[in-house]
């Protein structure tokens, strides 16, 4: 499979709320470098992290545009979400909805995702959910 369908893939399954599908496109070792955050490591880490956003958050993406060459990739993106539950340090939720740009990085090795690393504003969500 190429870059770009590795990286399609990943994408389609985030959109089906199919964590075992992205999991399965992951190194063992992944490195998810998580915007406002440290460096999450391997994918039980991975996973964990799906689980939360998952019980806080209700995201489906659009307007997706994926750039590869190589074994590198990016794709800028826009979510758009709601707010389901509260989230540690962050405003209350209520259900608030939000759109927001996006982007995110990828390194590949050996046909595999073995580095994720998403950036937004998050001044700007803050902003949309306060």
């Amino acid at each position: 499979m190429s870059t770009k369908a590795i990286i399609t893939a990943y994408f389609d399954a985030f959109n089906a709320g199919d964590t075992q599908t992205m999991l399965d496109l992951l190194t063992e070792d992944v490195e998810h470098h998580v915007n406002q955050g440290g460096i999450r490591k391997g994918k039980d880490a991975f996973a964990e992290f799906c689980a939360h956003m998952d019980r806080c958050y209700s995201e489906n993406l659009t307007d997706l545009v994926i750039f590869a060459e190589g074994d590198r990739a990016a794709a800028e993106f826009i979510v758009n979400g709601s707010y389901k539950a509260d989230d540690e340090g962050l405003p209350p939720a209520t259900g608030q909805t939000y759109r927001l740009p996006a982007g995110s990085f990828f390194s590949l090795r050996d046909g595999r995702i073995a580095r994720v690393t998403t950036y937004y504003n998050l001044e700007d969500w803050i902003a949309q959910v306060s």
